[in-house]
């Protein structure tokens, strides 16, 4: 079965559903941390001592609905992992796509049961890992969904120029200041402090992401280019949602607005803005995935075009 076989051709497409399903559990965990109903539904693997598909779910007060809605998708995306992880091994002959699909399912588990922990502990704590640890497995879906697609195959051929060590930097640079970036988000959500700090540090991310897309855009490799303008369009909509947030919370005295804790502006600003972290998270492991791999195949190439004198001098360790 080879990689651009029909089948791996739908197996790409579940590998992209399964990020898409994977945006309902995280989106419905945002509004609930947005409103503070995290302890909205006592006990954990149940529910107020129902059990989790005998919950008098339609009946329940919203704030229980949503709460049981997130445990809900939670299950939805963990089918979705399942059949991922079963589907890739079946279809795959590249053994370590079919051990990353087993890796979101290993990650869909552990998030679930990080989530059960936050409740029978009640420690806002749990709650910030539960929220980092989903963009983690957000991001290695889109991982196997990229190395499924056929463009990562396309490529190989395609490909004639190296990649600079000025996008390897930053593009491994980017990541690791977004988990920096998302942390401190995260504690601003989950405890209530960092909020300076948050606000600070977008500078420096901002700077990076910029420096990073431009960089990508110069050179003139498609497969690079999209995922760039995907990553600066993203954090285009971050920055504005970033300020609308800021505004629903905190209000804007020189127009005479007022803010409203609860109203569906402030809720709608600050969810999507924890939403589209992850979001660009995901797009810049992408990018860097992307990097590594014309990275491999740059090297490889060269290897393969050395001389035979080449060759000898190592072989001889230098004595020819």
């Amino acid at each position: 079965m080879t990689s651009t076989s029909p089948r791996s051709a739908w197996l790409h497409r579940f590998a992209v559903a399964t990020c898409c399903a994977a945006l309902l559990p995280i989106t419905i965990g945002a509004i609930v941390t947005t409103m503070n109903w995290g302890m909205a539904i006592h006990g954990w693997p149940g529910s107020d001592g129902h059990g989790m598909f005998s919950y008098p779910w339609f009946d329940a007060a919203i704030h229980k609905f949503t709460e049981h809605g997130h445990r809900l998708a939670g299950i939805l995306i963990g089918l979705f992992s399942i059949g991922l992880a079963a589907w890739t091994w079946r279809v795959e002959r590249r053994r370590w796509v079919a051990w990353a699909a087993t890796a979101v399912l290993a990650g869909v588990i552990i998030q679930g049961l990080l989530g059960g922990q936050r409740v029978l502990a009640n420690d806002p704590r749990v709650a910030l890992v539960h929220g980092q640890f989903a963009a983690w497995v957000l991001a290695l879906m889109g991982v196997v969904a990229l190395v499924t697609g056929r463009n990562w195959h396309r490529v190989s051929a395609d490909h004639n120029s190296s990649v600079s060590p000025r996008l390897r930097l930053l593009a491994f640079t980017l990541p690791v200041l977004l988990v920096v970036q998302s942390s401190l988000g995260g504690w601003i959500r989950h405890l209530g402090g960092g909020l300076l700090e948050h606000l600070a540090f977008s500078v420096p991310v901002v700077l990076v992401v910029l420096a990073t897309s431009i960089t990508a855009l110069r050179t003139h490799v498609s497969w690079l280019q999209r995922i760039a303008w995907i990553l600066l369009g993203l954090v285009g909509i971050q920055l504005a949602l970033g300020a609308t947030a800021w505004i629903t919370r905190f209000g804007w005295p020189t127009t005479g607005y007022v803010a409203v804790q609860g109203a569906p502006w402030q809720v709608v600003s600050r969810t999507a803005h924890a939403v589209t972290g992850l979001l660009i998270f995901l797009t810049s492991i992408n990018l860097t995935v992307r990097v590594a791999r014309l990275d491999w195949l740059s090297r490889r190439e060269l290897l393969a075009t050395e001389s035979p004198l080449a060759h000898a001098v190592r072989a001889t360790g230098g004595l020819v």
